[in-house]
């Protein structure tokens, strides 16, 4: 007995070692502990079958990672993803920031306490709805910079920043070749959207990166998403809803078939409505996508969570994917969460034959076809009965035995036999959010308020004789930029109008610091008008703009020349008589003065004169605080803000988000009226919440409440529960 011990573990080496020559031999790409061939990943000399989810830390925050985690873990799920996020880790050139919701190896480290894997998507391009696509701004201002090409500038700074990340992984032993849990890096996102803009420089660039990468001698893989001409050995993979479908596959027989972004919903943008998409759908793709040699999904997002302060890009809401098997709370979304657990344990339970059976395909009928895997030695087999028709159900025949199959379904087979999932058959029960008020914020006694400062010409040092560009002035410090200018008045019409044209997101109008108007634009167009009628004076005339962005693009070729903010303002009298004021002498300011002086921090509050709220004015730029308890319990919190227009909102000096309550949607609701806190932000007591509200919304309605989940009959479907 002690003998044949000893000799055990001898044996499994020589037997993993004799595996390893066959994969080897089958066209195995090896790197340390993880490879891959054109049927899956290789992890520890074994084929897996890989469910992964995107869940994004600094959406969330440290003290939620674990129930994050564990959740996804119980879910099926074996793997998280997550994007590096560029602009919070270097928000100044070698200046780096791995704290709180930052901290990245605290997150991979709770990812491998909990037994899973993880991917990390270094980009350093991540796009993700994240503002600028991830990239710090600062490398809007390096010379001769062009970003994403075969550009000597951009690339030392890619180069450097992934350099940098991928040491600090290996620092830690987070790799897997060094028994961490990283099994795939990405480099690079969606670059072959716009490949061809940067002519020859795109094709060079996306070798130049594929090369940077693999020699940083990870031991792991590397992948490029929606890249079909990913160089050897990076893996070119899928990203959308129905990769089944649309992938044209792997971009060499030994590689395997990889799909980085199921959209589990979708972002969503002030004056949109949400996209609801059913744990059916998702799960007859997946089904799908395996059926067709598929050996990794992930979810994008398992758990989007929220965008905290300005990180969300141009019109995007605060709240991301709400809609994801975790919702924006870290709640179960059910049925999806439970349906797509059923799906895993399904397909895990017959991955030995998926990943080593002959694949076969053939019709059932018109729209109806089986995908099957056999392994001849063992006798085992499993089927994937598909019915394509979305409105009929349909019988077939397969091994001599009848199916009736659902519309727009799949059946799952893992003997040949017994049908133990189908697609379209939801046995989870549905769940719907309560929300419960546990205060109410309409005492005009708690609230105070102060009224930000309306430059003047003669205030500003910074001045040009034309229009700036606005993120060039403000280098994204600031949501807003004020344009002033002033002039004698000489304009001859009884009735002048104040036009302003931008490629901004919004504007708001004052002259001789009266308030005399706002515009904004919208996700969907790219510049707009403003027009309000103005009084002037016949001595000097001061008008003030504030140029408002809500986040910059995230996407897009030559993201460094996008132009932002005003570029055309004029008093009309009528169409053919105006007064054009675009290229006249202009003075700028960076941000509001509250801003500046950050009074939304406790120690920071004395440094302005707050008086009593008067609510009934509806004055714009207006700043709101007061302080309240935590509510009791656990449950997530949120304060709705159902009441107020467009600004943003800070709980003990940190911001929860901004908000745009009054873009409404076409079905004229506001698109976010919950804003989530999580409870971490809070102290027991005295918490400090301040508000910047731009123009006229009411504090007095607000409230804060809990978030908990009710269990709903089967029967309710869940495209009615969008709470």
């Amino acid at each position: 007995m002690e003998w044949r011990q000893s000799w055990r573990p001898w044996l499994r080496l020589f037997v993993m070692a004799a595996v390893a020559v066959v994969i080897t031999q089958e066209g195995c790409v090896c790197g340390g502990d993880v490879t891959y061939d054109g049927r899956s990943l290789i992890i520890k000399g074994e084929r897996r079958i890989l469910f992964s989810g995107s869940i994004h830390y600094p959406r969330s925050t440290p003290e939620m990672w674990g129930s994050l985690i564990g959740k996804a873990k119980e879910g099926g799920l074996d793997v998280i993803q997550t994007y590096v996020f560029w602009n919070l880790h270097e928000p100044q050139p070698g200046q780096y920031n791995f704290s709180g919701r930052y901290d990245l190896v605290k997150f991979m480290k709770e990812i491998q306490a909990q037994g899973l894997y993880a991917c990390l998507r270094i980009g350093p391009f991540i796009e993700s709805e994240w503002t600028y696509g991830g990239f710090p701004f600062w490398l809007h201002d390096v010379p001769d910079i062009v970003y994403r090409s075969d550009n000597e500038p951009f690339k030392f700074y890619m180069q450097n920043f992934t350099t940098k990340i991928v040491n600090m992984m290996k620092s830690e032993g987070l790799y897997a070749s060094q028994g961490g849990p990283i099994i795939l890096s990405q480099i690079e996102n969606e670059y072959q959207n716009i490949e061809a803009a940067f002519h020859e420089k795109g094709p060079a660039y996306v070798r130049w990166a594929a090369k940077m990468a693999v020699e940083l001698q990870t031991g792991v893989p590397w992948v490029m998403c929606k890249q079909t001409d990913a160089p050897d050995p990076v893996i070119n993979t899928c990203n959308g809803m129905r990769c089944g479908q649309t992938f044209g596959g792997p971009n060499s027989p030994n590689k395997p078939s990889l799909w980085t972004e199921n959209w589990t919903s979708f972002y969503q943008v002030y004056g949109g409505e949400p996209y609801i998409r059913s744990a059916e759908d998702i799960a007859f793709h997946v089904a799908l996508f395996i059926a067709r040699n598929g050996s990794y999904v992930n979810y994008y997002m398992y758990h989007g969570g929220t965008n905290f302060g300005r990180t969300s890009s141009a019109y995007v809401i605060t709240s991301y994917y709400d809609q994801a098997p975790l919702d924006e709370y870290g709640l179960l979304r059910q049925p999806k969460w439970g349906h797509l657990k059923a799906l895993h344990a399904a397909i895990k339970s017959c991955s030995t034959t998926l990943l080593q059976g002959m694949p076969t395909n053939f019709s059932l009928g018109q729209l109806q076809e089986a995908y099957v895997f056999r392994e001849e030695t063992e006798g085992r087999c499993v089927a994937f009965l598909i019915n394509n028709d979305e409105r009929n159900n349909a019988t077939v025949q397969f091994q001599n035995a009848s199916h009736e199959l659902m519309p727009k379904s799949i059946s799952i087979l893992p003997d040949c036999e017994k049908v133990i999932f189908n697609t379209a058959t939801v046995n989870t029960n549905y769940t719907k959010r309560i929300i419960r008020t546990t205060e109410i914020f309409d005492s005009m006694d708690r609230w105070q308020g102060y009224t930000d400062v309306i430059p003047n010409y003669e205030n500003t040092s910074l001045h040009s004789d034309t229009l700036l560009e606005h993120t060039n002035v403000t280098k994204d410090v600031s949501d807003y930029l004020w344009y002033t200018l002033r002039f004698q008045h000489n304009i001859s019409c009884a009735e002048p109008i104040l036009v302003a044209e931008s490629k901004g997101h919004a504007t708001h109008a004052f002259a001789n610091n009266i308030y005399i108007g706002n515009a904004h634009g919208s996700h969907d167009t790219k510049q707009f008008i403003m027009q309000s009628p103005v009084v002037l004076s016949n001595e000097i005339n001061n008008i003030s703009l504030l140029g408002v962005m809500v986040g910059l693009p995230d996407s897009g070729a030559f993201l460094e020349r996008r132009f932002s903010g005003l570029t055309r303002v004029e008093i009309q009298c009528s169409k053919n008589e105006f007064y054009n004021f675009t290229n006249y002498a202009w003075g700028y300011q960076v941000g509001l003065f509250g801003e500046k002086l950050q009074i939304y921090r406790e120690e920071n509050i004395h440094m302005v004169e707050w008086s009593k709220a008067n609510t009934s004015l509806n004055q714009p730029l207006t700043w709101y605080k007061t302080f309240f308890d935590a509510p009791n319990g656990n449950d997530p919190v949120a304060l709705n803000l159902s009441s107020m227009g467009k600004g943003e909102a800070w709980i003990n000096g940190q911001s929860i988000g901004r908000y745009w309550v009054s873009f409404l949607t076409s079905k004229r609701e506001p698109s976010q009226i919950m804003y989530h806190v999580p409870r971490s932000f809070f102290k027991t007591s005295e918490n400090l919440l301040v508000l910047l509200e731009e123009a006229g919304g009411n504090p007095l309605h607000i409230s804060l409440n809990t978030i908990s989940l009710s269990t709903l009959p089967k029967h309710i479907h869940y495209y009615h529960l969008l709470q």
